[in-house]
């Protein structure tokens, strides 16, 4: 009982801790180097779009400001059936040559992409989401990147802001934080496992379809990698965006990604053998897969520790540190907004509960056979 309690303990905290580590220290015996140079090359900047008529002007002003030589950008927003006047704003700016593809039905992010890409003129595409706003250098220094010939795929930094403070705000903020450390650390040894999809870029000539139930963020990448190529993290190339102000928000879309992102491993499940990829498959299954089944761990734990508090003390008392941690999340979940001024107590339980309930619900629809291909605009 004693050793599936603190196995539980550990997987939950391994890839929050442990792992960081481990990759760190990989990084310090054995960095590999990204060769990043002025490159210029024909770029192509894909946006996908669905009802971002509230946020596009801005995604585009700001693509229109890059401190790149403009003669050498395509920009081609893609809308999947948009009906919100997203199509009227992207055909307002035809004279400053963004051009509109509109898709007549919705199909999802992966077939807008697929059909955009068959329109790209650029050796690289760039992409952006339809609210992300790229600092004035975040082309230029993604495609840097790509002076490497070893590099096939590169992701910039993605900063989250909010207008109010909240429970959610603040975890996001961490995990942030978390996940900037993390590809920073795994670039050195070799690729990220994960990008943000805001701030995005490949060669041309690696990007094939993808099947339009899968997460396009997380399997291209993945292809890439397959390909015998880098997929590298350049904290230079910046782009903003405004986080999900409430818990709910955010639960929807982690749930959302979490179930694509299963799917996505199971089309690209070749990745997880150790014998023909050995550092690939433990950087996935340490950086990803641990901790989708987090939720079963911390169930684990959680009973465990109160079997083994019957006849100990000392378990009596760790079961009361994590009834405090799941009463601090609960809190930082139920409390009002003047509360939640409290969230550096709350914050991070009340956001780690949320996610592990929807990798909960994500790893369900999953077994079921569940799909999804469309998307909705991030809340604010």
């Amino acid at each position: 009982m004693q050793l599936l309690f603190w196995g539980s303990v550990f997987l939950v905290a391994y890839p929050y801790t442990a792992y960081p580590l481990l990759v760190m220290c990989w990084g310090a015996l054995r960095p590999r180097i990204i060769r990043r140079a002025p490159f210029e090359t024909s770029v192509t900047v894909l946006i996908p779009a669905y009802n971002e008529a509230r946020a596009l002007a801005k995604t585009l002003d700001a693509m229109l400001a890059q401190d790149y030589p403009i003669q050498k950008i395509q920009i081609l927003v893609v809308s999947d059936a948009s009906d919100d006047g997203t199509d009227e704003i992207v055909r307002s700016y035809s004279h400053k040559g963004v051009s509109l593809l509109r898709q007549s039905q919705r199909g999802g992010k992966a077939l807008a992409l697929n059909a955009a890409v068959r329109q790209a003129m650029g050796d690289i595409i760039v992409f952006s989401d339809a609210n992300s706003r790229f600092a004035p250098d975040a082309v230029r220094n993604l495609v840097m990147n790509f002076a490497d010939p070893e590099v096939g795929y590169a992701t910039g930094s993605l900063g989250l802001s909010s207008d109010s403070p909240s429970v959610s705000g603040a975890g996001i903020s961490a995990y942030m934080l978390y996940e900037t450390f993390l590809r920073i650390r795994e670039s050195r040894v070799g690729s990220v496992i994960g990008v943000n999809g805001g701030c995005d870029a490949i060669r041309r000539s690696l990007y094939s379809d993808i099947p339009g139930d899968l997460i396009t963020d997380f399997v291209l990448p993945l292809r890439v990698i397959a390909a015998g190529h880098r997929v590298v993290f350049d904290p230079q190339a910046r782009s903003f965006e405004e986080s999900n102000s409430e818990l709910r928000s955010e639960f929807g879309m982690r749930s959302r990604v979490a179930l694509r992102a299963l799917q996505g491993l199971m089309h690209m499940r070749q990745l997880l053998n150790p014998l023909r990829f050995p550092g690939v498959a433990f950087c996935i299954l340490s950086h990803k897969v641990l901790r989708y089944l987090a939720f079963v761990f911390v169930v684990i734990a959680l009973f465990t520790n109160l079997a083994l508090a019957v006849d100990s003390s000392f378990y009596r008392f760790v079961l009361f540190a994590q009834l405090l941690w799941y009463a601090l999340g609960v809190w930082g979940i139920a409390a009002t907004p003047r509360a939640r001024k409290i969230r550096l107590l709350t914050s991070i339980p009340a956001y780690l509960m949320m996610v592990y309930a929807a990798f909960a619900l994500a790893s369900f629809r999953f077994l079921r056979g569940r799909s999804m291909a469309t998307w909705q605009p991030r809340a604010g």
